[in-house]
């Protein structure tokens, strides 16, 4: 048996450039750049050992705190050109009405990949009257990607599902120091009003946070199903279950360090690279 091995070569280096091919195809699919978009949960607020203040270097989106092993330091580990290009325009106590001015700023600055987590505080409000109706809250997030999209049309924007806040009233309703903390700074008052009653008028109101919640969640999809470049995680972020250790003691509201690294391992999950 004779061996060609000038075509057993041309063969090898046909394999190795397909090879080659398929490598610089996948970093290509990786971004160089990177924009989080959201509230006080993407700014990872009341993590820092300064109370009450942001800390982004905690965020699940773009923090740089191992502990935290954010989406950024995850794609940081597959693609270095990312590093330093992990922009946080998140804004702690933003609605949805402001999402539009931070889809502005991630439009400046050209970003492949834009990251949106935002609708809590519309859903936690001083009553349940003053919670953003769905309609707004819809109107207002396609006003935003219609922004997205037109000024970065070929950037991969992920929408995050919001986190499931009747959780919080479930895991502590019955924690002296973190009901006395809620009635003393007036957290979330649509939901965590009367804590400790189980009166059927408040559960019937905390249950219909949790509607508008969901209900907000199913305007993100039909909004992002528009779009080719979105991408929406079907829900896992609400579907999420976290526990008192994921929450933060100073507020019992706010994400805690193993809080933020519970969403960037959900956002992992749901938009990996």
């Amino acid at each position: 048996m004779t061996i060609n091995f000038r075509a057993l070569a041309a063969a090898l280096g046909t394999v190795l450039a397909l090879v080659s091919l398929d490598a610089a195809s996948a970093q290509a699919a990786t971004p160089n750049s990177m924009d989080a978009l959201g509230d006080s949960i993407t700014r990872a607020f009341n993590t820092c050992s300064f109370p009450f203040t942001d800390c982004p270097e905690n965020s699940w989106a773009t923090g740089t705190n191992s502990a935290v092993n954010s989406v950024y330091l995850r794609i940081l580990a597959k693609n270095p050109g990312i590093k330093g290009h992990n922009n946080n325009d998140a804004k702690s106590g933003a609605k949805m009405s402001e999402l539009g001015g931070q889809a502005e700023k991630a439009v400046s600055r050209k970003v492949e990949l834009v990251g949106v987590l935002m609708g809590a505080n519309d859903a936690c409000t001083s009553s349940v009257s003053t919670m953003t109706s769905v309609a707004t809250y819809k109107s207002q997030f396609e006003s935003a990607m219609n922004t997205l999209t037109a000024g970065l049309p070929s950037a991969q924007i992920d929408i995050g599902s919001l986190p499931n806040v009747y959780r919080l009233w479930e895991i502590f309703h019955t924690n002296s120091t973190a009901v006395n903390t809620w009635n003393s700074l007036k957290i979330c008052q649509s939901l965590l009003a009367n804590p400790t009653s189980l009166a059927k008028a408040d559960e019937e109101r905390r249950l219909q946070v949790k509607t508008r919640e969901e209900e907000y969640d199913s305007s993100l999809q039909t909004v992002c199903a528009k779009y080719t470049q979105c991408k929406y995680d079907n829900g896992l972020g609400f579907k999420t279950v976290f526990n008192t250790n994921d929450v933060g003691t100073r507020d019992f509201f706010h994400p805690s360090i193993e809080g933020q690294a519970l969403i960037a391992s959900v956002a992992w999950e749901a938009f990996p690279f």
